[in-house]
């Protein structure tokens, strides 16, 4: 018996739409990162981008436990010394609420260009609204 590869050519990918509001950050991540991987389907192969495109919309209305807003701190850095500059998760929520929910799935895929290139599908949106209406994106329920 032989182990079944999955060819880039082969793989058919779709697109959805999961609505963000009122769900907890990481449980909403870990959830768009396996469909983004393509964990759920059977043809599933880790070297091949299996996965789909995912749509989030109301990012700004996502929610966190505990006492995460004021706790959990974001880190970027200039590049020049004494560049390190710190965001509290409420603050990262006010000024950028995209930046959240990229965030948290692009910590749970791949450190590499495969993960790279399954963090491009991941649209994320503040509003309601999005711009992928011709793709014909089906809902999907947390």
């Amino acid at each position: 018996m032989k182990t079944y590869t999955a060819k880039p050519t082969e793989v058919e990918t779709r697109w959805y739409v999961v609505d963000a509001s009122g769900c907890v950050l990481g449980r909403l991540a870990s959830f768009v990162a396996t469909r983004l991987r393509g964990k759920h389907k059977p043809l599933y192969t880790p070297h091949v981008d299996t996965g789909d495109h995912v749509i989030v919309i109301n990012a700004d209305k996502i929610a966190l436990t505990g006492k995460k807003w004021d706790e959990k701190l974001y880190y970027r850095h200039s590049g020049y010394i004494g560049g390190l500059k710190s965001m509290t998760a409420k603050q990262l929520l006010q000024k950028r609420p995209e930046d959240l929910v990229m965030h948290a799935v692009r910590g749970m895929l791949p450190k590499n260009r495969l993960g790279r290139k399954m963090l491009k599908k991941l649209k994320v949106y503040a509003g309601s609204e999005h711009p992928h209406v011709a793709q014909r994106p089906e809902t999907l329920q947390l």
